[in-house]
Formats: structure tokens, sequence, C-alpha cells
């Protein structure tokens, strides 16, 4: 094994995949690095992103960065691995010249997606709102009432300009 080099990785996923199928990926490529002898992996979701020009008719990505520490055989691989999968929109290796401290980080599998319902929120907001206990009395409503009114000034109307 060679000396130990620091390297940064940028790439762009597909804006359509999914959170499970972005965790995928990124265990996927973590777990090829390790493979090859890459020693510490980080990986950080920056989320999606507007692209700079369209890239294969998309116009957002889902960018990660990536730093990891290995010996140089292991930018082949992964940039092979990205080219020929259809997840990837672009990616960019560089080599750090300068020592940059970083953590090994682990990215918890997720299986299925796990979304709530908006009618099930809609439904709690309503119980909440009907056993709502506390006793107002009608000043109080008042006073909360106009805090909440916006105050127009004088001479003008609350329309909005069209």
């Amino acid at each position: 094994m060679g000396k130990l080099r620091t390297y940064e990785m940028m790439f762009i996923l597909r804006p359509d995949l999914t959170e499970v199928q972005v965790n995928r990926q990124l265990h996927k490529y973590r777990q090829l690095l390790k493979q090859h002898g890459a020693e510490k992996v980080s990986l950080q979701i920056w989320g999606k992103r507007r692209l700079a020009y369209p890239i294969k008719k998309y116009q957002e990505g889902i960018y990660v960065l990536t730093h990891y520490t290995g010996d140089g055989r292991q930018v082949a691989v992964i940039e092979r691995d990205m080219r020929l999968g259809e997840e990837v929109l672009r990616f960019l290796t560089i080599r750090l010249d300068e020592p940059f401290e970083f953590e090994d980080t682990e990215i918890p599998l997720i299986e299925e997606e796990t979304t709530i319902p908006a009618s099930s929120t809609a439904t709690t907001e309503t119980v909440e709102a009907a056993t709502d206990t506390t006793a107002d009395t009608p000043e109080e409503v008042a006073a909360e009432t106009a805090e909440q009114t916006p105050q127009v000034p004088e001479g003008q109307t609350a329309e909005t300009p069209s």
C-alpha cells in the first residue's frame, strides 16, 4: 500500500431519487471505497440545488461532498462505478495537498420511506384545537385577535395591489 493521501470528491445525484435511493447510493459508494482500501470516509449531503446548466435534461441535482483517505487506487474504481450507473449526473475528484481533518462518518441505513400523510396531521391539529381547555375571557380573546390582525394605516385599504 502506498502513501495515504486525502481526496475530496463532489458528486451530483439525479433529483428524482427518493430518500431511500439516495441513502442506498451513499452506502454503496462508502462500501466501495472501504473495500478498496480507503481508511476514513466522510459523506455530507448538501441537498438538492439548482444546476448552473442542464445536465441530462435535469435542472437540479442532489449534491454530495465526500472526503476519504487512501493510496489512490480508490479513485479509478469509484469513478468507473459512477460513470456506469445512471444515478450520478456528474462527479469530480481532487487530491488535497494540504492535510484536511475530517471524521469517519457512518450513514444510517433507511429501509423505507417514513412520511406522514398530510391528512393525519390535519386531524391531529383539529383534535388538539378541540381539546384546548383554557378558558379565555372575552377580553383575552379580543386582545389576541387584535394582536393577530394587521394594522392598516389610515387612508389606505387592506387590499393587495394586483
